[in-house]
């Protein structure tokens, strides 16, 4: 006699299928919140984990950052220090029909244990040496989207910056990162309203936007989690909740590390950013 799933594992089941798609063609990703310290670079590596843990290799992580991005620091290092400052001057031989994919080695930081690449920013660099143009941003992911099958895009804190707004309008789902605390959940909610009155586009992706809540107090009650991820579901098309978990404070990223519920949580948040697609 065979037994059904229960609820809980025919759920993860969808989500784990879910998040192991591939589409015909690639995706972009941006991960915003105009506050600093609103969990972007954890939702930027961790998304990436589960996409590329699951669904197989061509996921980058991209610090879309004109300061000292922390993308960088989260993540491991490959066997070499390069950023998408050396990348640039390369774009145009990248783009040409004899590159190939193993000649991205020289810029990626790829994560062995968790099978995505990281293409980071300058972070030893002061912000006016490191000002990147929109059409720097056009090239590089003209790069990415080349060899990545999807791309997600870590952002800094100015959304009034030429290279965010070009992010913007590359991406092709958004997702909200936020805390409990209460101005990265009012920043969060500003930022949807100020890019549905942006362009239509701009709307189209605010309005099926995904919020990620993460509890990074672990003081945060139950019902602070449940005031902000309530007050998102009237923003975004889907809300996710992710627990308070040490693994997360500071360090490297590492989605194996990662509590059992954290990790649950994690894959919850890719399935709903893949249902988007």
């Amino acid at each position: 006699m065979r037994i059904p799933p229960s609820l809980e594992e025919q759920s993860s089941r969808d989500d784990e299928l879910a998040v192991s798609q591939h589409w015909p063609g690639p995706r972009t990703v941006a991960v915003v919140n105009g506050k600093g310290g609103a969990g972007k670079t954890p939702t930027t590596a961790l998304l990436s984990a589960v996409f590329a843990r699951y669904g197989g290799a061509g996921v980058l992580a991209w610090d879309n950052n004109q300061t000292r991005g922390t993308l960088g620091w989260r993540t491991d290092t490959g066997a070499h220090d390069r950023t998408l400052l050396e990348l640039l001057p390369e774009t145009g031989r990248l783009l040409g029909t004899g590159a190939q994919s193993a000649d991205l080695a020289h810029f990626m930081h790829h994560q062995p244990r968790e099978k995505y690449d990281v293409l980071r920013s300058k972070p030893i660099r002061l912000a006016h040496e490191n000002r990147l143009r929109p059409t720097d941003v056009d090239a590089i992911h003209s790069v990415a989207a080349k060899f990545y099958r999807l791309i997600i895009i870590d952002s800094g804190n100015d959304e009034s910056d030429p290279m965010w707004l070009r992010m913007i309008d590359h991406a092709d789902q958004l997702v909200i990162a936020t805390t409990t605390r209460a101005d990265h959940a009012e920043a969060g909610a500003l930022l949807i309203e100020a890019l549905e009155e942006r362009d239509e586009r701009s709307a189209r992706l605010a309005r099926t936007s995904v919020a990620v809540v993460s509890q990074a107090d672990p003081r945060a009650t139950p019902a602070d989690v449940e005031h902000v991820t309530s007050g998102y579901r009237a923003l975004s098309r889907e809300v996710v909740s992710i627990p308070f978990d040490h693994e997360m404070v500071d360090g490297p990223l590492r989605y194996g590390s990662l509590g059992k519920r954290t990790q649950r949580a994690w894959l919850s948040a890719a399935a709903a950013v893949a249902r988007g697609f």
